[in-house]
């Protein structure tokens, strides 16, 4: 079966050797995604809960390079690392998941490859046309 990749063109994406994405078939693996521009820049900086929305957005886009939509997600894990951040997070993640209602698993960690990350989220879809 074939896959598809999908790039954004971040500097971590070369260097780990990873695709944001990666369709087969009907499903379609979201690596772990964060709220960074072009260059690896944090976005948001100290804001949870908009280092979230802007996450989803980065999910969201990649979907749509493989024809997906956040209807089609089934599962997503979300990494805080700071616990007093994991209801504004919810909320975010909620505002955009409120009808869809994925299996999601959310894990407060040490830390993430930057400091100024405060969210990291990964999702899988199964696209419900092909």
């Amino acid at each position: 079966m074939a896959r598809e990749r999908v790039s954004t063109g971040t500097p971590f994406e070369q260097v780990a050797g990873y695709s944001r994405a990666i369709r087969v078939g009907r499903t379609v693996h979201i690596s772990g995604t964060t709220a960074t521009d072009q260059e690896g820049r944090v976005l948001a900086k100290g804001n949870a809960a908009e280092q979230t929305r802007i996450t989803l957005q980065r999910i969201e886009a990649a979907l749509k390079e493989v024809e997906g939509r956040m209807e089609d997600i089934v599962r997503t894990r979300i990494y805080v690392v700071n616990e007093n951040d994991c209801y504004r997070v919810m909320k975010s993640h909620g505002d955009v998941f409120k009808d869809i209602r994925p299996a999601t698993t959310l894990v407060v960690v040490k830390g993430l490859v930057d400091p100024e990350m405060l969210v990291e989220i990964e999702a899988l879809a199964v696209l419900s046309r092909n």
